[in-house]
């Protein structure tokens, strides 16, 4: 089993291949119910690597990668570190969230990064729950191949302290999407930026995992959810034809009733209303590719997944 990634460091282009010895179902012929525990004696430089694999099982990417990045405002660099364990019928992603490229030469963080120790558990073989779980502030969304996690919402809403921070109720109204045009939380070049304890993460397309332009095939799969399903760069494949993914979020007609004021423009996540068949994925922005359900990275809201398909793993939970 490979896993090959594209680099364009310094204008060159390097593939990396790690050859792994899985032994799951999927890569082997051993059990998938076992407890048998797969990981790589060695690792995989992915500084500035672009990710090429599709496979939708967590267990395919088993191995340790490594890469140098540097925070380009504070000029400090860090050396990323990134364990996938397939533990039979899950896989374990643990990290000191430091990303496989530079960051912040843009960003206007509050907290100065800091790397952390960070791990993340996904079942192997992922389900449908009876119903969608909404996100919220409690759990984090997904963690990407590179270590770092996605974690769309802000804790800031309209009316509520200084609009940045302390907006803990799910309900309240006008909550700011980090995303949004008129949005004042610091995101870098990466659509990223740090939490208060100096942790690092995605508020949506984690821009450097993938070909963001003209690519000649669909995109690979560049994380997984909390629930265990995959996800997949903004590039899906139409009959044949390659071009991005459509949300079927669609931003509301007029002008806000109350709060702000002002025409909806995607500053609020409360902008964006679901029109089911409006675009090409589902509620939670996902959608089935060669048979196998997952979410997709797009240019607008909900950005990466608007819901939980499937059930939410634990290890997501945030202070536990």
């Amino acid at each position: 089993m490979t896993i090959s990634k594209q680099s364009a460091r310094n204008t060159r282009t390097m593939t990396a291949t790690l050859m792994l010895s899985v032994i799951v179902a999927g890569c082997g012929s051993a059990d998938q119910s076992s407890n048998a525990t797969t990981t790589s004696t060695t690792s995989t430089d992915i500084t500035n690597a672009q990710l090429s694999d599709k496979s939708v099982s967590c267990t395919d990417y088993a191995g340790a990668l490594t890469a140098t990045a540097t925070d380009v405002q504070n000029r400090n660099s860090f050396a990323a570190a990134t364990t996938i364990t397939a533990n039979g019928n899950s896989c374990t992603i643990a990290s000191n969230a430091v990303p496989n490229h530079d960051f912040n030469a843009t960003g206007r963080f509050a907290t100065q990064f800091r790397p952390q120790s960070q791990s993340y558990t996904v079942p192997a073989n992922p389900t449908l729950a009876t119903g969608p779980t909404a996100l919220s502030l409690q759990y984090d969304n997904a963690v990407f191949l590179n270590g770092v996690k996605l974690d769309l919402l802000a804790a800031g809403c309209f009316g509520v302290g200084n609009g940045a921070i302390g907006c803990h109720n799910m309900n309240s109204p006008y909550r700011y999407d980090p995303m949004g045009g008129s949005n004042k939380f610091g995101a870098d070049e990466h659509n990223a930026h740090t939490q208060p304890d100096g942790t690092y993460h995605y508020h949506g397309n984690p821009l450097a995992l993938f070909a963001q332009a003209n690519p000649t095939t669909s995109s690979p799969v560049v994380g997984f959810a909390a629930d265990g399903f995959p996800i997949f760069g903004s590039y899906i494949s139409d009959e044949g034809t390659i071009r991005k993914a459509k949300s079927s979020y669609q931003l509301k007609s007029g002008s806000r009733n109350g709060g702000p004021g002002g025409s909806y423009d995607g500053t609020f996540i409360d902008d964006w209303v679901y029109v089911a068949g409006s675009g090409d994925l589902d509620a939670c922005n996902g959608m089935e590719q060669n048979g196998s359900y997952g979410y997709v990275v797009t240019d607008t809201y909900p950005h990466v997944l608007g819901c939980f398909t499937g059930t939410p793993d634990a290890s997501f939970r945030k202070g536990r």
